[in-house]
């Protein structure tokens, strides 16, 4: 059974000694929510896809403002939580953890929660998959890697991802490994023989195989352990992480879907009103805008939403630490039909609708031109040098000056510089991603 002494140990992913080395007045669980929001990747959230491509509306939603909307969900979540388990384990307080550092820690791991996410959302991971997959200029790496490491790439993760740009030796933040814990809600690689569908922690996976070592030494210094040989169970606290993002992308996508006119305000009050009970008064919506309405009705929603979820955490906080509770906490809530009916209307009213899937089949096009052109001249380069051309070297001269370009070849293994150029392209922003293929591709030309 974990223990919370260990689970909540404020030593730092990154620092050799695995200690604190904060000598500043604020929490090292501030720190990490600082070094987050002032990094270059949460920056690029602001021009990524939520679930509008390039949208033109302003009011709606991008990476980077639902991220924050999930981390002020989750501080709330979190700092709940946090007075139970101080009053349940009264040695955390002689630990000098109080309520307001577990929600600072929920609070940073929610903020980082989507900075793996490539440009144009999940069409953007799909189109990546399928460039290995289905594509000859990416199906010809597949004899120079191990079968783990083609998986991986066959199957791109977003939170794979993010874990790896998180714990990177050269660009990581250097988290407390709590909040890196946090963070994975699926602790474990891509390339198991089997996995558990009844558990959620097993549904995707959270890290590539080149980062299976450094998820082991963080579970190992936190006592995560093991519910099968090559899966490990979550975090208590990731299970906070996932209903924040839960809530917001449920109720803050119905909204996106109201404002833009895919769904209509008289049945976004319907799908809302069995969240709201006793909260909802029709007669106040009486005199008022619909986006004042909508404002209204999503914070009376998202309010109600934490109050049943710290209750559903602290009935099976037990459960988390023992392993056996392994399913999202908005599953369990009384509220859960009704959020299920909210997926339900989104997926066919609003993910499915005419204008996000044309920027969606658009995405698909430029990712994957992105990633044959620039794929095929390093492999000229590396491996048929007779066909490496001029276009290939001014192909390769756009790539950033810190690329691992030099010194591959067959005596090297190739995963770290294939993977390097996914880190590149998935890391774009849209608007760049779209910019660039162009360009390469001759559509259009600098300056114009």
């Amino acid at each position: 059974m974990m223990k919370w002494e260990k689970l909540l140990n404020r030593g730092r992913f990154g620092d050799l000694a695995s200690k604190s080395t904060n000598n500043s007045s604020r929490s090292e669980f501030e720190v990490d929510y600082d070094r987050i929001i002032f990094s270059s990747p949460f920056r690029n959230l602001q021009d990524k896809t939520q679930v509008f491509p390039l949208p033109d509306n302003a009011f709606v939603h991008t990476r980077l403002t639902h991220s924050l909307e999930v981390s002020s969900v989750g501080r709330s979540l979190g700092k709940e939580a946090g007075y139970y388990l101080l009053e349940k384990y009264p040695k955390l307080s002689e630990a000098g953890i109080s309520a307001y550092e577990i929600g600072a820690i929920v609070a940073a791991a929610a903020l980082t929660h989507d900075i793996g996410n490539p440009p144009f959302g999940h069409a953007g991971e799909e189109a990546i998959s399928d460039f290995f997959r289905h594509h000859e200029s990416g199906q010809i790496w597949q004899n120079h890697l191990r079968e783990d490491q083609w998986t991986d790439l066959c199957n791109f993760e977003g939170n794979a991802q993010g874990f790896r740009m998180l714990v990177s030796k050269e660009n990581g933040l250097k988290l407390t490994y709590v909040t890196l814990a946090a963070f994975t809600k699926y602790p474990r690689p891509s390339d198991i023989p089997h996995r558990d569908v009844a558990r959620k922690s097993q549904k995707k996976f959270g890290f590539f195989i080149n980062q299976f070592a450094d998820f082991e030494r963080l579970a190992n210094f936190l006592g995560i352990e093991k519910n099968s040989p090559d899966c490990w169970c979550r975090h208590p606290l990731a299970f906070l992480v996932e209903a924040a993002d839960d809530i917001c992308y449920s109720i803050i996508d119905l909204e996106d879907g109201c404002t833009t006119g895919l769904v209509s305000f008289e049945e976004t009050v319907e799908l809302l009103a069995p969240i709201l009970k006793d909260r909802f008064d029709p007669e106040k919506l009486k005199g008022r805008s619909m986006t004042q309405n909508l404002g209204a009705l999503r914070a009376l929603a998202i309010g109600q939403l934490i109050e049943e979820c710290v209750v559903a955490f602290i009935t099976n906080e037990e459960g988390m630490l023992k392993g056996i509770f392994d399913k999202a906490l908005t599953d369990v809530i009384p509220s859960a039909k009704a959020l299920e009916k909210i997926t339900e209307v989104s997926i066919r009213k609003i993910y499915r609708s005419q204008v996000v899937l044309e920027k969606e089949a658009a995405g698909f096009q430029v990712l994957e031109g992105l990633l044959a052109v620039f794929s095929s001249s390093i492999y000229n380069k590396c491996y048929r040098p007779e066909q490496f051309s001029g276009k290939d070297k001014s192909i390769l001269r756009l790539l950033p000056e810190d690329f691992p370009l030099n010194g591959w070849g067959e005596e090297v293994n190739p995963y770290g510089l294939i993977r390097a150029l996914v880190d590149y392209i998935s890391g774009m922003t849209d608007k760049y991603a779209l910019s660039l293929y162009r360009r390469v591709n001759g559509i259009s030309f600098p300056g114009n």
